[in-house]
């Protein structure tokens, strides 16, 4: 079964509603959006769910994306890129981030200084690789999210981050920017959250890297953008 465009941008808008509500979206919501029936709606949702890109939670009418509707929507995010990059809101943090960098005079405190700005910024935990170091910003910022009421999922969290440093030195993922949602993560499959981190080149290795971990549900798009404008940024400056 192949997805179609109407039902590609029905994706989207469940995936970009969720990120902003954390409640599962239904179908009168997305008729009102899409100017078409409930009824059309929801035959549609059920295509996506039959593809494996959506789900019903027990608790609600609603559908929320899984981890295959997540990769799905993050491998088709090209086009959406350049519209970002107009956006008023998006120059802003990207200065934000910019001002931080340039007014260290040492590279660890430059790397530092990016770590926070993207943990302010996206309201992840923000993570860099300093030496054989893991710095973290933003452990208490990332618990607020409404996802790690459940301390199992803590826990989880806790157990990916124990493992996280060495595994980057291990595994050195190699492309510049490098997503892993969900289950695809190395360590804490089950935590639910997404890993997103960009290579770059600094004083203390040729593979340093440097990103946000955050709940599955996220604005892809803006936290992708930052996440590599910091690493090229980083490298520039470095």
């Amino acid at each position: 079964m192949e997805i179609t465009p109407r039902q590609q941008e029905i994706l989207c808008s469940i995936i970009e509603e969720y990120a902003e509500t954390a409640s599962p979206v239904g179908s009168v919501t997305l008729a009102k959006l899409f100017n078409v029936s409930s009824a059309t709606i929801r035959a549609e949702m059920a295509k996506l769910e039959a593809l494996g890109f959506i789900a019903q939670p027990h608790t609600s009418a609603g559908r929320v994306p899984t981890d295959a509707g997540y990769r799905f929507y993050v491998n088709n995010l090209e086009h959406r890129e350049q519209s970002l990059e107009e956006e008023p809101s998006f120059n802003r943090s990207a200065h934000v981030l910019e001002v931080r960098v340039n007014s260290q005079s040492r590279a660890d405190a430059a790397i530092r200084g990016a770590v926070d700005s993207l943990a302010e910024l996206t309201g992840n935990l923000g993570l860099a690789t300093i030496g054989d170091q893991l710095y973290l910003s933003g452990i208490s910022r990332l618990f607020t999210q409404p996802e790690f009421l459940d301390t199992t999922r803590v826990q989880a969290v806790a157990k990916l981050l124990d493992n996280l440093e060495p595994w980057l030195r291990e595994a050195a993922p190699g492309e510049p920017l490098n997503i892993f949602i969900g289950h695809e993560n190395p360590i804490g499959k089950n935590s639910e959250v997404s890993l997103i981190i960009s290579k770059f080149r600094s004083p203390f290795s040729d593979k340093s890297y440097i990103g946000v971990l955050g709940p599955t549900r996220q604005n892809y798009l803006r936290v992708m953008s930052l996440v590599r404008r910091a690493g090229n940024m980083l490298e520039e400056t470095l």
